[in-house]
């Protein structure tokens, strides 16, 4: 299982929200750049990225720090937030991203989704971001009235092959992570599913491995120490 740590974006800093809530952000560094250093010092592979402005604003405000972290570290880097065109994923991948993840656009445009899937293939990503089991949008701001299961099954139908599964209600929270609602989703879907929402314990890491998982995004834990990231990479192997 891979671990994707995090960090999300605003204002050119590496920021994390409480279950989606703008009002409620901490600032954890000034400088994403040396927090992806740190990352890769530490031996992770990936990282995992939201451009929190974009993703209220549908536009591209931190995309310099994106291209930044990409050429001046070997890290694998997805970015998520806003992305509701084919030139903002073209812009992204051209500025070194080598996933780019769907979140609004994929509920809302599905002609988008299925010529960037085709145009991008495994380039592509969808994040599934769910609050009370149905799929949330526009930066978390709306919840939708499709669940967390059907919108998986329309992404399978178009062929998307990896999928972000958040469950808002965990994020940041530190309560640990929705193991049930993981361990069912791998066996319902033949997706590449990364965990993220609550992973806050190395525990919830041997768990999440334990269902076969693609990956885990660990964020707020990682920033607060309550995860050693050398330990949770030894953990998820």
């Amino acid at each position: 299982m891979i671990i994707f740590p995090a960090i999300d974006l605003y204002d050119k800093k590496a920021v994390r929200l409480y279950k989606g809530d703008y009002s409620k952000m901490t600032i954890y560094s000034d400088n994403p750049l040396s927090v992806a250093m740190d990352f890769e010092k530490y031996g992770a592979t990936h990282i995992h990225m939201v451009d929190l402005e974009g993703a209220r604003s549908a536009s591209t405000p931190n995309l310099l720090v994106v291209a930044e972290i990409a050429e001046k570290t070997s890290l694998f880097v997805e970015i998520g937030g806003g992305i509701r065109n084919i030139e903002t994923v073209e812009k992204y991948l051209k500025a070194g991203a080598d996933r780019v993840i769907l979140g609004t656009a994929a509920l809302n445009d599905k002609s988008f989704l299925q010529k960037a899937v085709k145009e991008y293939g495994e380039k592509i990503a969808v994040g599934a971001d769910a609050r009370d089991g149905k799929i949330a949008v526009n930066g978390w701001l709306e919840t939708s009235d499709v669940s967390i299961y059907d919108f998986l099954k329309q992404m399978e139908d178009i062929g998307v092959k990896n999928v972000i599964c958040t469950d808002i209600s965990r994020d940041g929270a530190m309560r640990g992570t929705n193991r049930e609602l993981y361990s069912r989703l791998s066996e319902e879907f033949c997706l590449d599913i990364t965990a993220s929402g609550g992973v806050s314990t190395i525990e919830d890491i041997r768990e999440l491995r334990k269902m076969n998982l693609y990956g885990a995004i660990i964020g707020k834990a990682y920033y607060t120490g309550d995860i050693d990231l050398r330990e949770a990479l030894e953990a998820a192997k």
